[in-house]
């Protein structure tokens, strides 16, 4: 009896003190320190700034230019236009070349002259009356005439040409020529506004605007050597060898190809960096042309199936398909089927960065190659020569 009177009495105030603390907990949640522990958002808010007079004023904020009128106003007087002719000269029917027909009807073979015209931009890009254009813009043309945003025209020289990245060099000879300043396309960002200066369907000097939407384009099957500065500022046809300048007006890459199903501008624009123009520029007017590394070797990138086949961990790196006999590769023992992963000591992620790596280099100068042959580590020492011309490469 006693024991359940115990028990009785212990549940009782049990659950007496278990309300009172529900009430406590529900009325007066600060009294425990409850609340302090509710999820809080925690912001991080810009310090006010305050003018010299100690009052605050608001934050100032980073915007861009109204127009862009200046950026032109420097780079535009270098953008000239080119227009090309070519003679082609076309046989006439094909039974001209029977003799039968020929004697029967009493006359010689006949053939029929006639000019093709074309057209596209061009940049003034040093003393001299030097001018950058895309090669494709007056390859084969017989006559070449060079026209100026002043109203000035006259005949262009070609000075030098290289087709492996779509560039030549043309001179002019007029007095008190404007030139454009060279920006640096090394350090272009994905984003940066720029502008495209040209002669798109020969309507005359024309600026479009957009960004940059992609650096470093490789592997589009244009040039042997890409570097491409990816924009969507509108490329149409004639703006080829044009000027893509910065808002500051300064030159940061030589339009040279669209991505277009139509011919006419998608917003998918390519660029040559000017740094590698500049170079090649000046390699053609000192030298007569363009001079580049070689190792004598034909590669390509590692796809997944051909990490797996050559059971390699990574796809990183080239496989050399092809060695030119008596070549540079060859003379330093590599063979196809060889994995080459470094140059120096420095990543090779695919076939453009090696050949970047290569050809950069002066010819006569040493490169160490390291890679994988048959599951093995390899390292060999490579003297580089200097590049043959397209024409001349042989396996």
């Amino acid at each position: 009896m006693q024991t359940r009177r115990a028990l009785r009495f212990l549940l009782t105030y049990a659950l007496i003190g278990v309300a009172a603390a529900v009430a406590i907990i529900w009325f007066f949640p600060g009294v425990l320190g409850i609340a302090d522990q509710e999820p809080r958002v925690v912001t991080i808010e810009q310090a006010p700034q305050s003018d010299s007079r100690g009052d605050a004023t608001p934050p100032e904020r980073e915007h861009g230019p109204v127009s862009y009128a200046d950026a032109v106003d420097a780079a535009a007087p270098a953008v000239v236009n080119i227009f090309t002719a070519t003679r082609v000269t076309r046989g006439g029917h094909p039974l001209y070349d029977d003799p039968f027909f020929r004697e029967f009807f009493g006359g010689s073979e006949r053939q029929r002259d006639r000019t093709e015209t074309n057209l596209g931009s061009g940049v003034i890009i040093a003393d001299g009356g030097y001018v950058l254009t895309s090669n494709h813009v007056i390859e084969g043309a017989d006559a070449i005439q060079v026209s100026l945003n002043d109203g000035r025209a006259g005949e262009a020289q070609v000075v030098g040409t290289d087709p492996e990245t779509d560039l030549a060099v043309l001179e002019i000879e007029m007095d008190d020529l404007p030139t454009i300043t060279i920006g640096r396309s090394d350090q272009v960002r994905v984003g940066d506004v720029v502008l495209a200066i040209g002669n798109p369907f020969g309507v005359g000097q024309t600026v479009t605007q957009g960004i940059v939407s992609a650096t470093g384009r490789s592997r589009l099957g244009l040039t042997t050597f890409e570097n491409f500065i990816q924009t969507d500022a509108a490329i149409n046809p004639g703006n080829s060898g044009g000027a893509l300048i910065n808002a500051h007006g300064d030159l940061i890459g030589i339009n040279t190809a669209i991505f277009s199903r139509s011919g006419g501008s998608h917003g998918i624009g390519f660029a040559i960096p000017a740094v590698l123009a500049r170079s090649v520029m000046e390699s053609i007017i000192e030298e007569g042309r363009v001079i580049r590394g070689w190792a004598g070797v034909e590669i390509q990138d590692i796809t997944p199936s051909l990490a797996e086949s050559f059971d390699l961990d990574t796809d990183d790196g080239v496989l050399i398909a092809g060695v030119m006999r008596g070549g540079p590769a060859d003379e330093a023992n590599l063979a196809p089927g060889d994995v080459v992963r470094a140059v120096d000591g420095q990543r090779i992620r695919n076939s453009q960065d090696l050949l970047m790596r290569i050809t950069e280099r002066e010819p006569g100068t040493r490169a160490i190659l390291s890679g994988v042959r048959d599951g093995e580590p390899f390292e060999r020492e490579l003297t580089v020569r200097e590049r043959p011309a397209a024409g001349e490469l042989r396996r």
